[in-house]
């Protein structure tokens, strides 16, 4: 078992040197309020790659200069932005790690926008929240582009995998979430149907051997808000659309009543585990896991394929390597960088 958190992965076109994912954190960094990456995030993603990570996650990036979280978000919602980002994928490159980007709008969680919009006229609690403006169904058409559009941007880019961001309150969770969707069209009456058609549209525009990643909140923590069997039904019309890998998280559509979440370590690995085996899928766990034990216990004990580390990793570039050399992996095989070996 010593080595199966630090052994190769391989999924389709996607060759992992380790089973470690670097999860998407907004940084929220853009100070020019264009979406560009700048120096920042060459420094903060490249950085995770000489540290050993296998595939490093680009932060919530949007499809629109009104779907981002704040005006300081990433974007890729205009050819203009592939030079930044192709020089980001490449400096990770040099390195050794691989690339996943997130793909997204915010939805009625865009704080900055003028008015957000969203399947319905829900507004996210706080004070910091307007309230949104519901799409049309052509609105809705249109916004399926936009994503396609910002993963070709993606693909153009270099990137060796696509993550859509079906979690935490955003534009495709609140679709196919009963709280957040109570439209009376076609996007109503199946609440599958907004992922779906993004799911088929980003697929066009992705080569023919590249994973598609779709992250997703196993259940909902508000009052009244899904359970897991909800979201397995849906993951499985994303998963017949195309989706060739799911990212498990929870939570995010809004404060949390009855139920409540987990928040210690590896509780969300349950939800990762049911999503492996009932859909027969490739998964990614994530949530508190930075415990390089028991990051490989989820490995070891086949919970999922690959782990997702978040808050650990932003205190410490270098987890992965410092993890593989406390499970008892190599030098060699931790990759330590040739510069910094004899620190070790």
């Amino acid at each position: 078992m010593t080595e199966q958190l630090f052994s190769p992965y391989q999924f389709k076109s996607l060759q992992l040197n380790n089973r470690v994912v670097m999860a998407p954190m907004c940084q929220y960094s853009v100070t020019a309020k264009d979406g560009i990456p700048n120096d920042w995030h060459q420094v903060h993603y490249v950085s995770r790659a000489v540290g050993g990570t296998g595939l490093i996650v680009i932060e919530m990036t949007d499809v629109d200069p009104d779907g981002r979280i704040t005006d300081n978000d990433l974007g890729i919602w205009s050819d203009e932005h592939v030079p930044a980002f192709t020089k980001l994928v490449d400096g990770i490159h040099a390195y050794g790690s691989k690339v996943a980007i997130q793909i997204a709008h915010a939805g009625r969680k865009a704080e900055d926008a003028p008015q957000p919009v969203a399947p319905s006229v829900v507004t996210f609690p706080g004070e910091k929240y307007k309230e949104p403006r519901a799409l049309s169904t052509e609105e809705v058409e249109a916004m399926v582009q936009k994503f396609a559009d910002g993963v070709r941007r993606a693909v153009q880019a270099g990137v060796d995998t696509i993550e859509l961001h079906g979690a935490h309150g955003y534009l495709i969770h609140q679709f196919h979430s009963p709280l957040m969707n109570h439209r009376e069209d076609v996007y109503g009456q199946d609440l599958s149907r907004f992922g779906v058609e993004v799911i088929r549209a980003v697929k066009k525009e992705m080569p023919a051997d590249m994973p598609l990643i779709l992250r997703i909140s196993a259940v909902e923590y508000a009052d009244g808000g899904y359970d897991i069997d909800h979201t397995i039904n849906i993951a499985r019309a994303y998963q017949d659309a195309g989706v060739d890998m799911f990212h498990i998280s929870s939570g995010g559509e809004g404060p949390s009543g009855q139920r409540k979440p987990g928040n210690y370590p590896g509780y969300q690995v349950p939800f990762a585990r049911r999503f492996r085996e009932e859909l027969n899928v490739p998964v990614i766990a994530v949530g508190m896991l930075e415990d390089a034990a028991l990051a490989q216990a989820v490995i070891g004990n086949g919970d999922a394929d690959l782990v997702a580390v978040g808050r650990g990793m932003l205190r410490d570039p270098y987890w992965a390597n410092h993890a593989a050399l406390e499970l008892g992996v190599s030098k060699d095989q931790a990759a330590i960088a040739e510069q910094y070996s004899r620190g070790y």
